[in-house]
């Protein structure tokens, strides 16, 4: 048990990750968690930052062009397996009981987001955990257009990698000493990303409640 703790926990540490897997983990990673209901816990946004801090400072044997190409592309395959997913399954997500790779409190939380957002929710929800792993299966669900969604998967990806990425790198050749706060960036960045579902989690509160 206690090695199973270490493991999970140590897939949860990007920089563990980054350290000991490098390139090839960093893209499985970012395709499980953008199409793979079960990826919704893994770590997306500041591994991806630290990704392009970690390619500026020379300490992972990739550059950055092949770094970004790379998530962009594992970004861009991993919705069109969830749209894929949604689209073979559909009602039946809803009826799936809960497990620990699996909640469907999720699933109507994608469901409710895509309403208010429709296709563009694709894009906005790249930026927001969860939403980002459920709202390309969704989008499948609900059988979106197929060229509407190659086209918001494409824009959304290219914006999710290029502003994290991009930025870690240009922070990272600007700022060396950066890496010294690493831990304050990532709870900082892990804050941001979960605003918008907590805020939504509260307004539900209080609606309920009156």
């Amino acid at each position: 048990m206690q090695e199973f703790l270490m493991s999970f926990q140590q897939l949860m540490d990007p920089e563990y990750l980054l350290s000991h897997g490098g390139f090839y983990i960093v893209c499985l990673i970012v395709f499980a968690e953008t199409g793979l209901f079960f990826g919704f816990f893994l770590p997306g946004d500041y591994l991806l930052f630290l990704a392009g801090l970690f390619c500026a400072l020379g300490k992972i044997d990739v550059n950055i062009t092949t770094m970004y190409f790379g998530i962009l592309i594992a970004g861009i395959l991993g919705n069109f397996i969830g749209y894929w997913f949604g689209y073979r399954t559909g009602p039946m997500l809803f009826k799936r009981q809960d497990s620990f790779l699996f909640k469907r409190k999720y699933v109507i939380m994608a469901e409710e987001f895509y309403q208010k957002y429709g296709g563009t929710a694709l894009i906005i929800g790249r930026f927001v955990p969860i939403i980002r792993t459920f709202a390309p299966i969704f989008a499948g669900v609900v059988k979106l257009n197929f060229r509407k969604f190659v086209l918001f998967n494409i824009i959304g990806a290219f914006l999710w990698v290029s502003l994290l990425t991009l930025s870690g790198y240009f922070l990272g050749i600007q700022f060396p000493w950066i890496i010294e706060y690493v831990e304050y960036i990532i709870v900082g960045l892990i804050v941001i990303a979960f605003l918008p579902i907590a805020i939504a989690l509260l307004k539900r509160w209080l609606k309920n409640r009156k």
